[in-house]
């Protein structure tokens, strides 16, 4: 897709110093854990109900949604580096309060029933492997993300949000592990198999709102933002238009690779779990530890110990992008300081936002709700919510007045609007076939 025409050259004197073609590990950084983090527990659940109960016929989708996500990610990245605010920052300064606060209601909503989840799911897995009382990990998990997240360095946090990225190559060693007839797979991807039932579509649609989740735009244009603030010389870039080229080359790749990784290790979940517990008969599956117990008598101890522990890493990833990405929602529209970068007494707010999330979503853990059931039902939600707000965006990043001269290109805009076409006709077909 062709960038929105660039009105200086990358090597003026204000451009951040940066290689032409920037090295791998030096341009990975959002892209790559706004990625992984969609691969949260929450998210291991959905992939697994998905292959459990429809084998290999929903594999398509992860390869449908990858050009998609990739666009609708790198347009949030752009609002975030061009503006140097954030998602809800734009709105507040561009749109009617009601529909800020609407949709930020939502991501609250969506986002807290997720981290509760997540932290149920990753203390089940514990308990799996090593035994022990179930909410005492609850409480451990939710305690040992938000010390991390509250008073450990920004630059220092991100890059320990890099390595637990690795945690996810444990879904592509499970998957190499049990036999999968690739010849179908193949077939599969490319002539997908569609059946227009309520169950068949419910489940589309959890997976792509668990794969194009309202958090992850918040998270990533809050990143660059926190990019901005942390990198030398880097200011937005409708205030220093020459770091342009090199800025979006950057966003580019960051988010190309970061999203491709992501749905990668999807389908290898969706791949797992269609060649063991969908050809057993094994076709409900409600959580990620239940997936990973039910690995363990058909696939062997290896493969449930692999699978087990990856789901105590992809959350100790997915924890801090969602209390964070709710924080700065909540900051960015109250209009209180925000930023990972920024230390506990100058963000008093922020910070505050990030533990009352956190614990909340723990307390679930501790009362009568069902946060399983809650959490294929949030990424229900998500696709649905996801739509108004993709619109949104849409809208704001081809506003002269909000991107200046960075507006969207006509081949990104016609992506975005079928990113959110397809999200839209999925949720009203699933509410049709109800």
């Amino acid at each position: 897709m062709a960038d929105a025409e660039l009105p200086a050259a990358a090597n003026s004197p204000g451009a951040v110093k940066q290689p032409t073609r920037p090295r791998l590990l030096s341009v990975l950084g959002p892209g790559l854990i706004t990625g992984a983090s969609d691969d949260d527990p929450s998210g291991i659940a959905t992939y697994s109900q998905a292959g459990a109960q429809f084998g290999y016929n929903l594999g398509w989708v992860m390869l449908f949604s990858w050009p998609l996500m990739c666009a609708i990610q790198e347009i949030s990245a752009r609002i975030g580096r061009v503006t140097g605010r954030g998602i809800a920052g734009n709105l507040k300064r561009h749109y009617p309060r009601p529909v800020l606060y609407t949709l930020i209601s939502l991501l609250i909503v969506a986002n807290t029933i997720n981290i509760g989840a997540d932290l149920g799911a990753m203390a089940a897995a514990l308990k799996l492997v090593v035994g022990g009382p179930h909410l005492l990990w609850v409480a451990g998990f939710a305690l040992l993300s938000l010390t991390l997240e509250t008073f450990v360095r920004y630059s220092r946090y991100v890059s320990v949000l890099k390595w637990l990225t690795l945690s996810l190559f444990a879904y592509v060693g499970v998957a190499l592990t049990v036999h999968i007839p690739w010849g179908e797979v193949a077939l599969r991807l490319v002539v997908p198999h569609i059946t227009l039932t309520a169950g068949y579509l419910t489940v589309v649609v959890a997976i792509l709102g668990t794969t194009i989740s309202p958090y992850l735009f918040f998270w990533q244009a809050e990143e660059e933002v926190e990019e901005v603030k942390e990198r030398k010389g880097a200011v937005p870039l409708n205030r220093a238009p020459e770091q342009a080229p090199t800025e979006f080359r950057r966003i580019r790749w960051d988010t190309y690779i970061g999203m491709g990784f992501s749905n990668l290790v999807a389908l290898f979940i969706i791949l797992t779990t269609a060649a063991t517990l969908h050809a057993q008969g094994i076709t409900d599956i409600e959580t990620s530890a239940q997936a990973a117990e039910a690995l363990r008598p058909i696939a062997g101890p290896y493969v449930f110990l692999i699978f087990a522990l990856g789901i105590i890493g992809t959350g100790l990833l997915a924890l801090p992008v969602l209390a964070s990405s709710t924080a700065y929602a909540v900051g960015e529209t109250l209009g209180t300081h925000v930023g990972l970068a920024r230390k506990v007494g100058r963000a008093k707010a922020f910070y505050g936002v990030i533990a009352g999330a956190t614990l909340v979503g723990a307390a679930m853990n501790f009362t009568s709700l069902d946060p399983v059931k809650a959490l294929f039902y949030s990424a229900v939600l998500n696709g649905v919510v996801a739509v108004p707000i993709m619109a949104m965006m849409l809208l704001m990043a081809s506003r002269n007045d909000v991107m200046g001269s960075f507006t969207l290109s006509r081949p990104m805009k016609a992506v975005g609007w079928l990113t959110t076409l397809v999200m839209g006709v999925a949720a009203i077909g699933m509410f049709a076939t109800m």
